[in-house]
């Protein structure tokens, strides 16, 4: 009976960890997009003759 509920504590404890790391994921995708979009803003304005 006590490994049926250890193996449940690590299956519940698995889930909310994997969803930190998802989440931790999202968050790294997100500011390399962020990052990228800048980059691509800075070196256009770069590039642009002046008006």
């Amino acid at each position: 009976m006590a490994a049926i509920w250890r193996d449940f504590v690590v299956a519940v404890i698995t889930a909310f960890r994997r969803r930190d790391e998802q989440a931790v994921a999202d968050d790294r995708r997100r500011a390399v997009e962020r990052l990228a979009e800048e980059t691509i803003r800075r070196e256009r304005r770069a590039t642009d003759p002046p008006e």
